[in-house]
């Protein structure tokens, strides 16, 4: 029996609006209007599954899905179970009886069904005793991936859906797809597209683009189901390091990859390194930088002895993610472990406390016009340098885009700073809301950081590209100067307005005193 069913925000007994229905939306459905038992095919042809993001109607949000053909209405075991609901539509909805979840990203809050839990309950169902490979490789796992599973194993519904629609699902989305090479591309607008699922989206289109799939012999199944776990294990909460980050990350990483320069050199396997480092590299990132792990003993910090913390948990986060799928176990051992080490490469490379130590090494070759992209260490350094450029490159997107990020990321060090102050800590630099803003903290990371690595991707690849990113990041600085100009100003201007009044009262409260005091000095003489 195959089941269709429609994931609604309004309650299920309300009538879905005809303005929806007739709406055009990212969704176009046109399967066989025989599974929903519609007296007239046409009427449902001619209906538009809609996703709409207009702020004003976020009731149109309507989904509609082909569920994996069920043997029964119910499942066993403790998870909750599925029933057919009766529906003046012409659809058939699927109601659980525990009722709604609520979905990790709060913009659009829909009922989710894992159909990871539901092809493993159809399956043979779970082994009480693990193996040793699976507990070395839980060993692995991050606490929020371990997290995941814990509730995957209980038949907890997952609170990311993963989608099965068809083809025409991503309209709005596809057709940004077509200028992802663009470095205007808006990653926020795509994310809404995809409804929050930006990271998987995209990489999986960029796999598929470099024919990543075919040439490497991957398993559909297992690749998207890794792309699904990497990027539930990006916190949705942190303000910055979250997935939308990382797939901002990737799309830049595939921007660089583009460049004359690399485009001719790098190998099958550097790209879907580099593609994969990028989708990766804050993997499980706690929104908190790694001296604050340090000065709270963390176990993290203790584990890896206070050197590249986060960077080691994310390359480890990422490997166990790698095994835990098993997307390279067809490959020979030796090239799956040689593909873990050179991505843990790669991401060690993005620790801001060693930015110097590769700058340097990057003008020592420029100068000296040593780098040779036929070797391969040479190649994998660019690469390195590449993701680094990547990580850190939003104050060389246009200012519209760049002032989000530069909010975000300044929004994620105060709410630290508020932590270390809840709990009497030092409160580390720039975390401090009171004492710092988000213009001056912009202005000293592109004149101490992005500018000096940046002016020497120029020197290496004196591109468009590059002189467009030197050139945005040059008028983002001049626009947070102008912005601290005038808060400047503004206060000043407060300042010297409640000093003036300060001024008038004091200056009339004398002549008050004086007044009364006289009468009295005369009676005394």
């Amino acid at each position: 029996m195959e089941v269709c069913y429609q994931l609604p925000v309004l309650p299920l007994d309300r009538p879905v609006p005809k303005h929806v229905l007739s709406r055009r939306g990212a969704i176009s459905f046109s399967s066989s209007s025989s599974l929903f038992g519609a007296p007239d095919p046409r009427q449902l042809s001619q209906r538009r599954g809609a996703i709409s993001y207009d702020s004003s109607d976020q009731t149109a949000l309507y989904i509609r899905m082909l569920v994996y053909k069920l043997t029964s209405c119910h499942l066993s075991g403790p998870g909750p179970s599925l029933e057919l609901v009766p529906s003046p539509l012409p659809d058939v909805r699927v109601r659980s009886q525990v009722g709604f979840e609520p979905e990790r990203r709060s913009s659009h809050p829909y009922l989710c069904i894992d159909f990871r839990t539901l092809h493993t309950r159809l399956g043979c169902g779970f082994s009480s005793a693990s193996s040793e490979p699976e507990r070395r490789i839980q060993r692995l796992l991050s606490f929020q991936r371990y997290l995941h599973s814990s509730r995957l194993l209980r038949g907890i519904p997952q609170q990311i859906p993963l989608h099965i629609l068809d083809e025409d699902y991503t309209g709005q989305a596809r057709c940004m797809l077509e200028k992802v090479g663009h470095w205007n591309f808006d990653i926020f607008l795509f994310d809404k597209f995809t409804n929050g699922n930006s990271l998987i989206n995209l990489t999986f289109h960029l796999l598929n683009q470099y024919g990543m799939v075919e040439l490497f012999q991957l398993d559909m199944v297992k690749l998207w189901r890794f792309l699904v776990m990497v990027q539930e294990d990006y916190h949705s909460d942190n303000p910055y390091h979250n997935a939308v980050h990382a797939a901002d990350v990737t799309q830049a990483m595939y921007c660089y990859m583009q460049e004359p320069m690399l485009a001719k050199s790098l190998t099958s396997f550097d790209i879907l390194l580099g593609l994969l480092a990028a989708a990766t590299h804050d993997l499980d990132h706690p929104g908190v930088n790694q001296p604050f792990l340090i000065k709270t003993d963390h176990y993290l910090a203790t584990l890896y002895r206070n050197t590249s913390v986060l960077e080691n948990h994310h390359w480890k986060s990422a490997v166990g993610l790698l095994r835990e799928t098993g997307l390279f176990s067809h490959w020979p051992a030796e090239d799956s472990l040689n593909m873990e080490r050179e991505l843990g490469s790669l991401i060690l490379a993005t620790d801001i406390s060693r930015q110097n130590d590769y700058l340097s090494r990057f003008r020592q070759h420029l100068d000296q016009e040593s780098l040779c992209l036929s070797n391969g260490s040479h190649r994998h350094f660019i690469l390195q340098m590449a993701l680094k450029c990547a990580d850190i490159c939003n104050p060389c997107r246009p200012w519209e885009l760049s002032k989000q990020w530069s909010e975000k990321v300044t929004e994620e060090f105060f709410q630290q700073g508020d932590v270390e102050k809840k709990h009497k800590l030092e409160v580390s630099p720039l975390c401090d809301r009171e004492i710092n803003s988000v213009g001056n903290i912009q202005i000293g990371f592109m004149t101490y950081v992005a500018e000096p690595l940046f002016a020497e991707w120029a020197r290496f690849s004196d591109t468009r590209l590059s002189q467009t990113m030197l050139g945005h990041m040059r008028l983002n600085k001049a626009s947070w100067g102008s912005l601290q100009q005038e808060q400047t100003l503004t206060s000043e201007e407060a300042e010297t307005s409640n000093a003036s009044t300060s001024r008038e009262g004091a200056a009339a409260a004398p002549r008050g005193t004086s007044s009364k005091e006289i009468p009295q000095g005369s009676r005394e003489s």
